[in-house]
């Protein structure tokens, strides 16, 4: 392949979204090169503060216990309150917690901090992910995502490699630059990205028609939907167990921490260098093979760590899984979207996102459990079953919900029919929510821009005419999922 081929092949994986999105990706990238926090908790704990591993371990937990209540409540405020007051505010409060850590050394006032920090990084995320599912083309959605995810990779990539002036500076400091980091993050949203807020629906009168509240419950009775959270907390929990149990395993083989330090970065460089390639092979292919691809490579790489025995070998199996990684968490955020309808983006990401807080509460007890009890065999076996049972699950399950078809048109004439009264709708909707699904929005989309070489181009402040409007663009389906 030529240069000039890789060059038209990366210039075709950035291009085509909006600037908004741009905005919103340097945010992420800011953010996550500045997270210190998360990196370097435990050590902090143990060798600053002098507190025990089994302290260091409950507060880290305590951090996903936080995302768990962060993500729903993020989810609301983000559809009641609009998406970029909602970042701004959980941003802020997460580096008001960073900076805190600096300061506080009691045990009581740590584990506070930390809890009250994983409700704000989770609750930043419904957002995040409403907002690109708002400015963003059903059919650039998955594309986003994975651009989206490489920038948090990429910026923890560079948290890691920075966070050797620890020896130099101190893990106080360190946290500092958390805050400041995340203040600016904060900063570029404010300064630079639009709300995405889809306005409220109006009648024929030109009233504003109230929708129904909806609570993590009642997002939860759409059956696709509550499938999807379910067998997403399945590949969450088998995605978490390695980094409790790899270094366990690696241990009883008699490897270092340093071999274990190589290992596990193969993950991120994995994810550094080749996001943007997976995600070119894999655009445009049915996101529910994608998900059930994603599971068995889950399953494949946790159940083969079982069979290592060299560094080289465990390295290979994170390979293995960390490609899973790459194809699922795209995917599964536009399957999110997909589903999700217009004035509920945010309560949808929130309920998903609390799978994946669930499975970072859960997954590092359960692992620690089953490698000091059964060993980590068992371990290692049961991920390889947990994933194969969400693949078998995301085939058997999901197929027709997530089905990639044309757009349904909607005659105005008769917007207010039952869906599958229209010749052109499917019948096979869910009749419990379909009524809380609104129709398309009115308003024109934005033109895309050409990439992130155009990022400062043509601005002018957070609503200029770069900025997205409200409504469904070019692929976007009515608010109705099949």
């Amino acid at each position: 392949m030529s240069i000039d081929s890789l060059r038209r092949s990366a210039r075709a994986t950035v291009s085509g979204l909006p600037c908004g999105f741009w905005w919103l990706w340097l945010s992420t990238l800011v953010n996550r090169t500045g997270a210190f926090v998360l990196t370097f908790l435990s050590l902090y704990l143990t060798q600053e503060l002098g507190h025990s591993a089994w302290f260091a371990g409950l507060v880290v937990a305590l951090h996903g216990l936080g995302g768990v209540a962060g993500s729903p409540l993020g989810g609301m405020l983000t559809d009641r309150w609009g998406r970029r007051p909602t970042m701004v505010s959980m941003h802020l409060a997460a580096a008001a917690c960073a900076a805190a850590l600096a300061y506080v050394t009691s045990a009581w006032a740590v584990a506070t901090v930390v809890l009250l920090m994983g409700v704000a990084m989770q609750g930043v995320r419904p957002s995040i992910n409403a907002t690109i599912a708002d400015m963003v083309p059903e059919n650039d959605l998955r594309r986003a995502y994975a651009l989206n995810y490489w920038a948090l990779n990429l910026g923890f990539a560079i948290a890691a490699l920075g966070g050797g002036a620890a020896v130099f500076l101190g893990y106080r400091t360190l946290f500092v630059v958390d805050a400041v980091a995340t203040v600016l993050c904060a900063l570029i949203v404010f300064l630079r990205l639009p709300e995405t807020r889809p306005d409220a629906r109006r009648d024929t009168a030109g009233e504003i028609v109230e929708e129904q509240r909806l609570s993590v419950l009642t997002v939860l009775r759409d059956a696709p939907f509550r499938t999807l959270v379910l067998l997403n907390l399945l590949v969450c929990l088998v995605f978490t167990a390695p980094w409790i149990g790899l270094p366990l395993s690696m241990a009883e083989q008699g490897l270092s921490t340093a071999a274990y330090g190589a290992v596990i970065a193969v993950n991120g460089v994995v994810i550094v260098a080749f996001q943007l390639l997976v995600n070119k092979v894999t655009d445009k292919r049915s996101p529910t093979m994608l998900l059930t691809v994603s599971s068995l490579l889950f399953a494949f790489g946790t159940g083969a760590t079982a069979l290592a025995g060299s560094p080289v070998a465990f390295a290979a199996t994170v390979v293995v899984w960390t490609i899973g990684e790459m194809v699922h968490v795209p995917t599964n955020a536009a399957a999110t979207a997909r589903l999700a309808p217009e004035h509920a983006r945010g309560r949808y990401q929130g309920v998903m996102g609390m799978s994946w807080a669930v499975a970072g509460f859960v997954a590092p007890i359960l692992a620690g459990w089953v490698v000091d009890g059964p060993g980590p065999d068992v371990l290692w076996a049961a991920c390889a079953v947990i994933g194969a049972v969400a693949a078998v699950g995301y085939t058997t399950r999901l197929r027709k919900a997530l089905v990639d078809d044309e757009p349904i048109a909607i005659d105005p004439v008769h917007e207010d029919a039952r869906p599958g009264d229209l010749p052109d709708q499917k019948p096979d909707l869910k009749p419990d929510l379909e009524d809380l699904r609104p129709g398309p929005a009115s308003g024109p989309r934005p033109e895309p821009e050409p990439g992130p070489e155009d990022l400062t181009a043509g601005l002018e402040g957070p609503h200029g005419p770069n900025g997205p409007e409200s409504g469904q663009g070019p692929g976007r389906r009515p608010a109705v999922s099949a």
